[in-house]
């Protein structure tokens, strides 16, 4: 019940529009099935004694009735889709918002082909669902009640017939839906797998080509194609059962009511137009039962998209602002205390263990260490991208857990090991870092990333479009835009995460240079594996196994690290 009213708030704007289609659909359910009574009349007080008066005046009611009924459905049916569709907008805006507020813990625990599947097909599910619970939901049971209560009035002996068929039907819906189920819940799952290989595949479609995997990846597909076909046939075959479950309770229950009813009308008991009437009350009644068992099924398959979205709704986001959270950064200073670090939340699993390091304002720190050394650990926590498992990081003299994110955020640009385009133009990607930024200003901070001769050198210049992924531009075109990006966040702490390992020496000396000139006052943080991206550095800093094992200049490090000089010694060798 929970799971319902926290999804029943994303109803919003619309919820007047749910209310009325419930309605709007039980009143259309009474006009099409006074109907039939009407048409009892009509033939017995009509046709049967040549009264065309009586003829005209069912005639037309019958025709209102059919039109009211025509026009609330349509009106049920114009509310039911706004509703559904309203529905779906707010929560699927109400997702992507709670994902964006996640934090990188929040996010490591969903897949994000998982995160998209909710967000797309799992929301259909229950938009589907919610459309089947405001109309066929309401009206089948309502047109149950209304045909069973008009046909018991009409003649109880006769009404009796139903506790044969009814019984009939609902145990063998029962056992058909129930064996149907289990083969649908699994077809779920195997839909999840099927995007997430279709996502893969075409994501790394270039490394698929490199590696000239496309027939592997085409069994693969094939594989999971017939795995839905395999399941989804099951439970077609089990469902096939209903029709000619229908049809024979349909026909049983007609034909006992037109023996019975024969024999009443001989006795002068009944009436042919009431018998008329109570066959196609009938129809309305087995009808109204098969609808309630499908409608169960589908409402049964959507419990699991409602779960998968309860889940997302539900996290709990690990990193928030704090109340009245400092909105202002005094300078770029940078200091941990005794930082342990684990993302397992374990005390025993520490990607970081007892971290102590002061980086001044303006200072230009290297970091340099093998893979799983704790590199990106340990910048991650600057801008508070993760919280610290013990100890304490400051920025600014302040704990970064006393700043609101957004704020901290802005002050800690950081450009992370993948690089990250978005589809649009140049100039859009470069203005995620200031959304004001003049042309002129765009132009200086990719002149201080080395890559403004390039773009001036394309047809559209800073309008050149951005595919997505920025599949059209090279490794090292794409990290000198990104750092671009983040230079114009005018950031008093720029963290570089191995972000110019392709790009050449050169333009890499060119980029340092820039930095020197143009943000003097910035701390800048190059994670390298290249010893000469931080040999100039003011301090560099060496890390093994999440521990800082070494802290100085070029100089100092070479004389008494030993770890930075077998690095150094083998660049030089491999150089050679």
């Amino acid at each position: 019940m929970d799971k319902i009213k926290r999804l029943a708030v994303y109803l919003g704007e619309y919820k007047w529009y749910a209310l009325a289609t419930p309605v709007l659909v039980v009143l259309g359910a009474v006009m099409e099935l006074l109907a039939p009574a009407l048409m009892s009349k009509l033939i017995d007080n009509g046709v049967n004694v040549g009264d065309i008066g009586a003829i005209v005046h069912y005639s037309w009611l019958i025709m209102g009735c059919s039109l009211l009924a025509l026009g609330f459905s349509i009106a049920g049916a114009i509310c039911g889709a706004r509703a559904e569709a309203g529905f779906a907008k707010n929560l699927r805006a109400g997702l992507y918002a709670r994902i964006q507020d996640f934090a990188f813990e929040n996010i490591d625990r969903f897949s994000a082909a998982s995160l998209i599947t909710r967000l797309t097909t799992d929301v259909s599910r229950l938009q589907n669902a919610l459309g089947m619970l405001m109309r066929m939901a309401i009206r089948a049971p309502a047109m149950l009640v209304i045909a069973l209560t008009i046909a018991t009035t009409m003649n109880g002996k006769l009404s009796l017939i139903y506790l044969v068929t009814m019984p009939l039907v609902a145990l063998g819906m029962y056992v058909i839906t129930t064996s149907a189920h289990p083969h649908f819940k699994k077809l779920f799952k195997i839909y999840d797998k099927l995007n997430l290989v279709v996502e893969e595949n075409v994501r790394a479609i270039r490394v698929v080509k490199t590696f000239v995997r496309e027939k592997y990846e085409t069994a693969k597909f094939k594989k999971v194609s017939a795995d839905i076909y395999r399941e989804f046939s099951l439970a077609e075959r089990i469902l096939a059962f209903t029709s000619p479950l229908m049809e024979f309770a349909s026909y049983l229950a007609i034909l006992l009511i037109a023996w019975f009813g024969a024999h009443l009308i001989v006795v002068g008991e009944f009436s042919v137009g009431q018998l008329m009437s109570m066959i196609s009350y009938t129809m309305n009644i087995l009808f109204s039962l098969m609808m309630i068992s499908m409608t169960m099924v589908m409402l049964v398959m959507s419990k699991a998209a409602l779960d998968r979205i309860d889940e997302v709704l539900v996290e709990p986001i690990k990193l928030t602002s704090p109340k009245n959270g400092l909105q202002k950064l005094a300078d770029g200073s940078v200091s941990f205390k005794h930082v342990d670090f684990s993302y397992a939340n374990d005390g025993q699993r520490l990607a970081l263990k007892d971290i102590n390091l002061t980086i001044a304002a303006g200072q230009t720190v290297g970091i340099l260490g093998g893979t799983g050394s704790g590199k990106t650990s340990l910048v991650s926590l600057i801008p508070r991208l993760y919280d610290a498992t013990a100890g304490k990081v400051l920025v600014g003299g302040v704990d970064v857990r006393d700043y609101d994110l957004s704020c901290l955020r802005r002050e800690v640009a950081m450009v992370l090991q993948k690089n990250v385009l978005f589809s649009g133009t140049i100039a859009q990607n470069l203005r995620w870092g200031n959304p004001h930024a003049t042309l002129k200003e765009l132009e200086q901070a990719c002149k201080q990333a080395q890559i403004h001769d390039f773009i001036k050198s394309l047809p559209r210049g800073y309008q050149t479009q951005v595919e997505q992924g920025g599949t059209n531009f090279s490794g090292g075109q794409k990290q000198r835009l990104c750092i671009a990006r983040a230079v114009l966040a005018k950031p008093k702490v720029l963290i570089l995460d191995d972000s110019t390992s392709a790009v050449d020496t050169k333009t890499e000396s060119l980029i340092r240079q820039a930095w020197q000139k143009q943000i003097p006052g910035t701390t800048i943080i190059v994670i390298a594996q290249r010893v000469l991206s931080v040999k100039d550095a003011d301090q560099i800093v060496v890390m093994d196994r999440g521990k800082i094992v070494g802290v100085g200049t070029h100089k100092q490090l070479l004389k008494n690290n030993q770890i930075y000089q077998e690095v150094y010694q083998s660049q030089i060798q491999e150089q050679a």
